[in-house]
C-alpha cells in the first residue's frame, strides 16, 4: 500500500508526452510558446500536417482562431465548438481548451496574443473591458456574414504578413490591428448575443465567480449569497440558460483544472488536489475517477504514453 501511495503522489521527471510535446519545435507549439513578446499569426494550413493531440491546457495569451474553409473543432472550457467558414472560436487567455486535431482540409488563420499589446502605445487597461469576448465567462463563437467575414480575413491576413515576411514584432503596426480586428469582432458578438435575459445576466455572473473562486469554494449556496439570490433560484436560473446544474458547472470545472494541472504541470496528485481544493488526495482521486473512469495517476500515465 505504502509503495502505492508513493507511485500516485511522486513527480514524473521521465521524458513522456508532455515533456517531449513541450521540447518539440511542432508549430502546434506555438499555442505554449509564442516569442518573447507573446504574439503570432499563422495559416491553419502551415500546421494541418500535425496530427497532435493537445489534451486540456491554457495560456497566459488570448488565441483567435478564424476558420475560412472546412470544419475545426475545439473544446474551450466544458463545451466542444465546431467551427465552419467564415466563423471564429476565441480562447481567452487562462481559458482551459483541447484539440484532438486538425483536420487538413481545414483553411484559416490562427492568431495569438497578450493582452499587454492591447494596452501598448495606443490603448490603455480599460479597453479590455470593451470585449467580452476575451473573457474566461465569455461567448467564444462568433459567426460573420460574408462582407464581415472579408473584414476580418482582411485584418488577420495583414498580421500574418507583418508576422512572417518582417522577422520583427512592430507594435506601431500590430497594436492598431489588432485593436481594429477585435472592435469588428465585437460588432458581430453584441449582434448574436443582443437578447440577454435576466437569467442569462445570472449565469454569465456566476461563471465568472466559479472561475475565480474554484480553488476554495465549492458550495452552490456561497455563489448565491454573493449573487444575492437563493441556491433554488440559482440552481432554476444556471439550468434555464445552460442545461445543467450549478452543482455540475463546479464539479466540471473541479475536473477541468485539475486535467489541465496533470498535463501542463510536473505537480504531484497530492499538490494537484489542493490546488482545486481537496486536501483530502483520497477524496480527490475517488472523485476524478467517479466521472472520468480512471484516477489521477492512470489519466496522466495515458497522456505520457500517447
Amino acid at each position: 500500500m505504502k509503495a502505492k501511495k508513493e507511485e500516485d503522489i511522486k513527480t514524473y521527471d521521465s521524458k513522456g508526452f508532455r515533456d517531449k510535446f513541450f521540447e518539440s519545435e511542432n508549430t502546434i507549439s506555438h499555442f505554449f510558446k509564442s516569442n518573447s513578446e507573446h504574439f503570432f499569426c499563422l495559416k491553419i494550413e502551415d500546421i494541418n500536417q500535425l496530427k497532435d493531440t493537445i489534451p486540456p491546457s491554457k495560456h497566459i495569451c488570448h488565441t483567435l482562431v478564424f476558420i475560412t474553409s472546412g470544419v475545426h473543432k475545439m473544446k474551450v472550457g466544458f463545451e466542444e465548438y465546431t467551427t465552419e467558414s467564415n466563423e471564429m472560436i476565441i480562447i481567452p487567455a487562462g481559458q482551459i481548451f483541447s484539440i484532438k486535431s486538425i483536420d487538413k482540409e481545414t483553411t484559416g488563420i490562427i492568431c495569438q496574443f497578450h493582452q499587454e499589446i492591447l494596452i501598448g502605445k495606443y490603448g490603455n487597461r480599460e479597453m479590455l473591458n470593451d470585449f467580452e469576448f476575451l473573457k474566461i465567462w465569455g461567448n467564444p463563437h462568433v459567426s460573420f456574414q460574408n462582407r464581415e467575414a472579408e473584414f476580418i480575413l482582411n485584418l488577420l491576413s495583414r498580421l500574418h504578413i507583418e508576422y512572417s515576411e518582417t522577422g520583427c514584432i512592430n507594435l506601431d503596426i500590430i497594436q492598431p490591428y489588432i485593436i481594429t480586428l477585435l472592435s469588428e469582432i465585437n460588432k458581430n458578438s453584441i449582434k448574436t448575443n443582443k437578447n440577454i435575459t435576466a437569467a442569462t445576466t445570472l449565469t454569465t455572473k456566476f461563471k465568472e465567480l466559479i472561475y475565480t473562486h474554484i480553488k476554495t469554494q465549492h458550495q452552490v449556496s456561497y455563489y448565491a449569497s454573493i449573487l444575492n439570490v437563493t441556491p433554488n433560484h440559482l440552481n432554476k436560473s444556471i439550468k434555464s440558460v445552460t442545461g445543467k446544474s450549478p452543482t455540475k458547472w463546479i464539479d466540471e470545472t473541479i475536473l477541468l483544472e485539475a486535467k489541465y494541472l496533470l498535463y501542463q504541470t510536473n505537480l504531484t496528485i497530492n499538490e494537484i488536489a489542493i490546488q482545486v481544493g481537496h486536501y483530502d488526495q483520497s477524496y480527490f482521486s475517488r472523485i476524478f475517477k467517479k466521472h472520468e473512469g480512471v484516477t489521477p495517476i492512470e489519466y496522466r500515465k495515458m497522456i505520457d504514453k500517447s
